[in-house]
């Protein structure tokens, strides 16, 4: 089966119509899944430690068209959490914090420790592969070391354990496709 994974949306209009767009012309058939940041808070996390009861069209870039765009399943990320924080909605708790899949796990990446110059600390994970986002940085990683790519072309995986950050959708247009037969992740990137 096919899995196109994308992540870290922040509400960008323009950029997820680019993505969604490239996954139907180059994985029409696939299931496509979120990895949480869907929507931007507008609310800093400082800030956000204070404050409560604020009108979500203040917290968050929030629309009709963009919320139209989003019709898969997610995880949800940081900002689903600071925004429901923040307005004291409970909007998204239904999105789960993980979800698996053949082989893999999904999650938003904001749970994991993280160094200072954004290398993930992925020794907790269980399960083969592990797809997330936070960072806005595509990379794949094996034994925590971070092993080149190139877009577009797949990546042949064996049965060893694999992260892999999907990079964003907002600026960046990434995303990544995993095929569950094949056992392959291509890293993807919709250029127009």
């Amino acid at each position: 089966m096919q899995y196109a994974i994308l992540g870290d949306l922040h509400s960008s209009v323009d950029d997820t119509k680019a993505v969604l767009r490239n996954i139907h012309e180059n994985a029409e058939n696939a299931t496509i899944l979120g990895l949480g940041d869907l929507y931007e808070c507008k609310i800093g996390k400082k800030k956000a430690k204070d404050v409560s009861g604020i009108p979500l069209d203040e917290a968050a870039v929030y629309s009709n068209e963009f919320k139209q765009l989003l019709q898969f399943p997610s995880v949800r990320g940081n900002q689903e959490e600071r925004i429901m924080k923040v307005t004291g909605l409970d909007m998204f708790l239904t999105l789960p914090e993980f979800i698996e899949i053949e082989g893999a796990e999904l999650i938003h990446g904001h749970q994991f420790k993280w160094s200072s110059d954004w290398k993930p600390f992925l020794e907790q994970i269980e399960t083969p592969i592990v797809f997330f986002g936070h960072s806005h940085s595509a990379a794949f990683y094996r034994k925590g070391n971070k092993k080149d790519f190139q877009y577009g072309q797949p990546i042949q995986l064996k049965k060893k354990k694999y992260g892999v950050n999907v990079g964003s959708v907002i600026e960046n247009r990434e995303w990544c496709l995993y095929d569950s037969n094949e056992q392959t992740i291509t890293f993807m990137k919709a250029y127009k």
